[in-house]
C-alpha cells in the first residue's frame, strides 16, 4: 500500500482515501453477507444481493441492503360472464337484463324507425317493464304508440304493463 500512496515522492491523499474506502466497503459487504446468511435470508448457492454495486468516480456508493423481492401469486382473472353465472343474485339480474333487451327488440319492430335510436331497455320487475327515452318528444310519441306496443308484447307472451321514463342525463 505504501507504493500506492506515494506518487513521485508526494502522498496522493484522494487515492489513499479511495483505497481505504473500498476496503471499508468490502468489510461491510462481508459482514452483511454473514449476517444475512445467519438470518437465513439467502443460501450460499443463491446470488448474493450485493453484487453489481454502483461506483461513481471510483467512489463506492455502499452496499445494497435491500431485502430480496417476494413474489406474490395473483389469481387468474375470471371472465365477467363466468362471474355473473357463478353468483345466484347476479345470475337472476343477468336474466332480467336479457329479458328486458328481448322486449326492446320486439317493440323496435313495432315502432317507427326514427324513434329507435332514442330508446333504451330499462328495469324489468314483476309489475311492469320500463323503457328509457332520451327526451320528452320521444316520450310523448311513445305514449301515443303505447296501446300498439303493449299489444305487440302481449302477442309475444309478455303480459306486463309498459312504463315510459325520461333517461337522466
Amino acid at each position: 500500500m505504501g507504493n500506492m500512496l506515494r506518487r513521485s515522492g508526494t502522498v496522493d491523499v484522494s487515492r489513499a482515501a479511495r483505497t481505504l474506502e473500498s476496503e471499508d466497503v468490502a468489510q461491510h459487504r462481508k459482514a452483511g453477507i454473514a449476517l444475512m446468511r445467519k438470518a437465513g435470508q439467502f443460501s450460499s448457492a443463491s446470488r448474493e444481493p450485493f453484487r453489481g454495486a454502483h461506483y461513481t468516480d471510483g467512489m463506492a456508493s455502499g452496499p445494497n441492503f435491500l431485502p430480496a423481492r417476494v413474489r406474490t401469486s395473483v389469481p387468474a382473472p375470471t371472465p365477467l360472464s363466468q362471474a355473473l353465472q357463478s353468483h345466484a343474485g347476479l345470475r337472476a339480474l343477468t336474466e332480467r337484463l336479457q329479458a328486458s333487451e328481448r322486449r326492446l327488440a320486439l317493440i323496435r319492430r313495432a315502432m317507427p324507425g326514427t324513434l329507435s335510436p332514442h330508446i333504451e331497455a330499462g328495469p324489468l320487475d314483476e309489475e311492469c317493464w320500463t323503457v328509457l327515452v332520451a327526451n320528452a318528444a320521444v316520450a310523448a310519441k311513445l305514449r301515443q304508440l303505447l296501446p300498439r306496443l303493449e299489444s305487440a308484447l302481449n302477442q309475444a307472451g309478455y303480459p306486463q304493463r309498459m312504463r315510459i321514463k325520461l333517461k337522466q342525463a
